[in-house]
């Protein structure tokens, strides 16, 4: 069975999650932010932390506009999409992931490496093509047969 996706992004700074995440209906969740590492790029140097700390909570449409609207460097980052009034909770396993409300999980791990879980096919092939049109590297899914993350975190 497909889990997800995972490839490699440029180690640069960019609006790359906003990019990544370009066929997921992004404004129509809620996200819990995990464990992160990302930074605000302002005239080409490192600002401030793109997010206050892990288990914050953002609604989707102020999250899309940070996202596509900012320039920012990533070195760690852990989001998870859950539907609108659904219940928020940490997933921090596959089996939890699949036993949750949460639709989507992003991980980044050392500013190029990620991974995408999502519970609908039809979208993991759009993010799949999506990755493949922007160019990223080593792009292939992610299957109950070649997942070898223990853990849906970036800690």
């Amino acid at each position: 069975m497909i889990r997800g996706i995972s490839f490699e992004i440029p180690n640069k700074h960019g609006r790359l999650l906003g990019e990544i995440l370009k066929p997921f209906e992004t404004d129509e969740y809620n996200w819990l932010v995990g464990g992160e590492e990302a930074y605000f790029i302002v005239d080409g140097q490192f600002e401030e932390a793109l997010f206050a700390g892990a288990g914050e909570i953002w609604d989707g449409i102020t999250l899309k506009k940070l996202l596509e609207d900012n320039e920012y460097y990533i070195i760690f980052q852990d989001l998870k999409a859950f539907p609108q009034g659904k219940d928020i909770v940490e997933v921090k396993t596959y089996e939890e992931f699949l036993n949750s409300d949460c639709q989507l999980v992003l991980l980044v791990v050392d500013s190029c490496f990620v991974s995408i879980y999502c519970k609908n096919n039809k979208l993991i092939e759009d993010l799949f093509k999506n990755a493949q049109h922007r160019g990223y590297d080593h792009i292939r899914y992610i299957t109950d047969a070649n997942d070898t993350r223990t853990g849906l975190s970036v800690w």
